[in-house]
Formats: C-alpha cells, sequence, structure tokens
C-alpha cells in the first residue's frame, strides 16, 4: 500500500530533519508509539545508519518492529526499511524542502502486513496514521521552534 503525504510548515528544513532525526524521541509526541530502542547499524560503512526498533500499540494490540534508517543530513532526507516485524515490506522516505518561508515535508510509505487477515484490517488502519503521525511532528516543531 503505497501512501504519499505532504505539508507545509513554518519551520526551516534543517529544523524539520533535525526533529524527524531524533528517533529516541517519538515515544513523547508520536501518536500509539510507546517505545523506541536506537542503535547504530554495524554495516553502515561510514554513513548514519541506526537500526531503530519502534513499539506500536493500537487498543489492546502491541507491536513492534525494526527499521533500517539511514539519515542523510546533506539532502535532508531520511530512509527506513523494515528488517523485521509483521510486515512483508515497508520502506519510507521523508524530505524537507525550503518553501516560502517554511518548509515542504514530504513523506513516502510503501508498505504490506505479511498476514493477510490481518493485513485487511490494519494496512487502512495504518495508512490513515500517517497522517496523524505528520501532524505530530509539525506541533512538535512548534512546541520546539515557537510558531
Amino acid at each position: 500500500m503505497k501512501r504519499f503525504f505532504e505539508r507545509h510548515v513554518p519551520h526551516l528544513p534543517q529544523s524539520m530533519y533535525e526533529i524527524v532525526s531524533d528517533l529516541s524521541s517519538y515515544p513523547r509526541f508520536i501518536p500509539n508509539c510507546k517505545a523506541m530502542d536506537v542503535r547504530p547499524d554495524p554495516a553502515a560503512r561510514g554513513r548514519d545508519v541506526r537500526l531503530a526498533r519502534m513499539t506500536l500499540h493500537f487498543g489492546p494490540i502491541t507491536q513492534a518492529y525494526t527499521s533500517r534508517v539511514t539519515l542523510d543530513p546533506k539532502t535532508l532526507t531520511i530512509a527506513a526499511k523494515a528488517v523485521d516485524g509483521p510486515f512483508a515490506y515497508l520502506d519510507s522516505i521523508w524530505s524537507f524542502e525550503a518553501e516560502g518561508q517554511g518548509t515542504r515535508v514530504r513523506f513516502e510509505i510503501d508498505f504490506k502486513i505479511s498476514n493477510p487477515l490481518i493485513a485487511a484490517v490494519a494496512e487502512p488502519a495504518f495508512a490513515a496514521k500517517q497522517d496523524e503521525i505528520i501532524r505530530a511532528f509539525a506541533e512538535e516543531a512548534d512546541r520546539r521552534f515557537g510558531v
């Protein structure tokens, strides 16, 4: 299920990149994110790559998965690829581009849940949550940097 989201925010691209790349802080402001364990990827070969294990909680269901997250401060992009968990695949990319007095934040995600029974219910709900997550990043930027 491929989805694309974008939003203009009144903050600098570097500031938005800083918030999204601050993986350890996600449980403080991302809806349904209960925990985030982040460590360097030993296979990074000089790049800024981290293994991030996110625990999500939806009602009675708790699910965790690990992503390999590649941070590129020069291009202001953050790419993530699930390496375990309930996904057959999950690939996402964040980008931040100056626009007027702020930033055009773009988020593209493509995923499929492995279990077809769970996927029938969970994929549409997970896709719908992405807009809420982008809103949470924008609100966190307002808190950190003012409006």
